[in-house]
């Protein structure tokens, strides 16, 4: 930014500007990075140090041009700290994230019974809507049902009968 002392602060839009960044970006790194802190004067108007300018151009640097998420940037934050971090982005240096660690082991699912070998035959035939409520209403001791398990399926069946019901409505 020409005209300014170096030292001197900026507004968050001069910052933006210069970041060609949008200055809502800047303040959601706010809540991301802590190391960012500008100063805040009446009115809740932000103005950054020169050393919130170096973190911000280092930050955008890792986050855009070398692809780095907020959770690996928060990283390199907390192993390296700000100042080293701005450092080495502004050398040129590589910077090389301590490795991850491994991810917990991934639970085994639930054994679960082998698939019955008999085919069974559909309990209900959805085709014609008129069917459903008899059907509700009909028992379901050919297929062996548990009694809880036939209210379950009654349930389903009237809540399948209601949507059908909803969509033969909207396509009227």
């Amino acid at each position: 930014m020409a005209g300014k002392n170096d030292e001197a602060y900026r507004s968050i839009g001069e910052v933006a500007e210069d970041l060609d960044l949008p200055p809502h970006v800047l303040r959601f790194w706010e809540t991301r990075f802590g190391e960012l802190d500008p100063v805040k004067r009446a009115g809740g108007r932000r103005f950054y140090r020169a050393r919130d300018v170096e973190l911000l151009k280092a930050l955008r640097h890792l986050l855009y041009g070398q692809g780095y998420t907020i959770k690996g940037v928060q990283r390199l934050l907390r192993e390296q700290g700000a100042r080293a971090l701005v450092e080495s982005v502004q050398s040129g240096r590589a910077l090389e994230p301590a490795p991850a660690e491994a991810p917990p082991p991934r639970a085994e699912p639930p054994h679960l019974p082998p698939p019955p070998q008999e085919r069974l035959e559909p309990v209900v035939s959805l085709a014609p809507a008129s069917n459903l409520p008899a059907l509700i209403a009909e028992p379901f001791q050919s297929v062996g049902l548990s009694e809880e398990d036939e209210k379950q399926l009654r349930l389903a069946l009237a809540d399948l009968a209601e949507a059908r019901r909803l969509l033969m409505q909207g396509r009227e």
